[in-house]
């Protein structure tokens, strides 16, 4: 019988020089019956504090990496924000010792109201949407999507691979979500990591304001984990016609993406799916 170690207060943990996203530990793997002291590598999770104009509107825990897309796609999701023109600047992350910031300085003609903000200020990393002050807000934020070309249903089938051969970090950690931008002819725009889902969507539309005309109407939002009603609305606020996931939709997820004309895929795999909404944009 092995003794147990003594209490600590603190993980110990060694960050991993070319990949803030991952760190290693010390661990004792049992195997056939036999302990055997090891490695393993994680994924970091850390807090990241976003303030507009010096004042704080979220508290996010999230894998470092990107954080300025996480800003951006947060403010447009928040419906703060509608293009990078409406951004000055993004002050550097600052690394503090209790959490990191990001401070945004919007243009000069945004005009803000803090007490509109449907989030509280601190979300964990899997929630999101259940600091929501008013779903009804968020329901009538966004206008619908305009129906746009039809996915074909190959290209649909194909994308859990295609999103699982880009998780670099997942394959050394297997505890990070992820999400991508793909078009119909299956072409991968962009994808990012993160340990909150809709972290990982947020740097994927925080990419997306910066690039030239934005969301394209051909483009569909691939998840890793389940599609949240938080999923859906963030999509719907960068106008993604598609969001596709290969779990399942929660209920309310499944009514907004009915309601502003968005097609839900859920249970994604290669040979099967399930379309819960506007099922008629998939050929």
């Amino acid at each position: 019988m092995m003794a147990e170690p003594a209490p600590s207060s603190r993980l110990s943990l060694d960050g991993a020089a070319d990949d803030p996203q991952v760190c290693r530990v010390t661990v004792t793997r049992w195997r056939a019956g036999q302990a055997v002291a090891d490695h393993d590598e994680l994924v970091v999770e850390e807090p990241l504090e976003i303030r507009v104009r010096s004042r704080a509107v979220s508290v996010t825990m999230r894998t470092p990496g990107h954080d300025e897309e996480l800003a951006i796609g947060f403010l447009l999701s928040e419906g703060l924000i509608q293009s990078s023109q409406d951004i000055a600047r993004i002050d550097p992350c600052i690394r503090a010792a209790d959490g990191n910031i990001l401070n945004v300085t919007l243009a000069a003609h945004v005009t803000i109201d803090f007490e509109k903000l449907t989030r509280h200020v601190f979300a964990s990393s899997s929630c999101g949407v259940c600091g929501k002050a008013s779903i009804d807000a968020v329901r009538s934020g966004f206008p619908p999507v305009a129906y746009g070309p039809a996915f074909p249903a190959a290209v649909l089938q194909a994308m859990p691979e295609a999103l699982r051969e880009r998780q670099e970090a997942f394959s050394r950690t297997g505890g990070l979500h992820a999400a991508a931008l793909i078009d119909t002819a299956g072409r991968i725009a962009v994808l990012r990591e993160d340990v909150g889902r809709h972290n990982a969507v947020d740097k994927v539309l925080g990419w997306a304001v910066r690039q030239p005309g934005m969301v394209r109407p051909d483009h569909a939002l691939m998840v890793s984990g389940r599609a949240s009603f938080e999923i859906v609305q963030k999509a719907l606020a960068a106008g993604v016609p598609l969001i596709a996931a290969v779990s399942a939709p929660s209920s309310l997820a499944v009514e907004l993406a009915q309601e502003s004309g968005q097609t839900l895929v859920g249970f994604l795999r290669p040979g099967r799916m399930n379309l819960y909404t506007h099922a008629g944009r998939v050929v």
